[in-house]
């Protein structure tokens, strides 16, 4: 396990070494993994970070669906609702269907119209890792609409190098090196060997050069 003061140092020196810019920068860690057959998908990484303070940058989140949920989307200023009809365009609309799966980050939908995503959506959301959290009627949302907004999702393929963005240049040091003090955590848990697994850290801002963590 890394220790806070060290992630608070490279995170520092990371920011320090910038070159400076007249726009906010996102800030990403690299994890290196080792000592693992990505090939295996018991060994994939597929998880939801709450983050202690965002990433600085607003999260996108769909709703899919009618009726009570839609009412509760607008109470949460979710970022687009999506009705049946709607999902039956897109079907249809292949380009627009891509632009829609890469707008947003999170898509919640009613359980009522799963099986509608999964024949119009599910071609462009899947491979994005984007298939919407079924909504069983009467769940009210609202909370968890506000738990993704700081949100961010880690998802492996066959690579052993994550890049997860961790925050960005408006916040402070010590928030950043919180944030991923938590991923590293979540990482680490469902690696087999926890941070025996962990070839290496790197943080860096969006232009700025690569420090190392560990």
């Amino acid at each position: 396990m890394v220790e806070k003061t060290k992630i608070l140092e490279a995170v520092k020196l990371a920011v320090e070494q910038a070159p400076k810019r007249n726009f906010t920068e996102g800030i990403d860690i690299t994890i290196n993994l080792k000592n693992i057959d990505m090939a295996q998908p018991k060994n994939r990484i597929d998880e939801t970070i709450m983050l202690p303070h965002g990433t600085g940058k607003k999260v996108g989140i769909a709703v899919l669906g009618k009726g009570d949920i839609t009412t509760q989307a607008k109470e949460a200023k979710v970022d687009i609702i999506i009705g049946p009809e709607e999902i039956e365009r897109l079907g249809g609309a292949p380009r627009e269907a891509r632009k829609v799966a890469n707008a947003y980050r999170f898509f919640l939908a009613e359980t009522a119209v799963m099986p509608l995503v999964g024949k119009h959506l599910g071609p462009r959301l899947g491979p994005r890792g984007r298939m919407p959290t079924p909504i069983p009627q009467g769940t009210d949302i609202r909370p968890m609409v506000e738990r993704l907004r700081n949100s961010i999702k880690v998802r492996t393929k066959d690579k052993k190098v994550l890049h997860i963005k961790v925050g960005s240049t408006s916040m402070d040091n010590e928030q950043v090196a919180e944030n991923i003090d938590t991923v590293m955590k979540r990482i680490e848990s469902v690696l087999e060997q926890g941070h025996h697994n962990i070839r290496s850290v790197f943080v860096k801002t969006t232009m700025g050069p690569a420090v190392k963590v560990t």
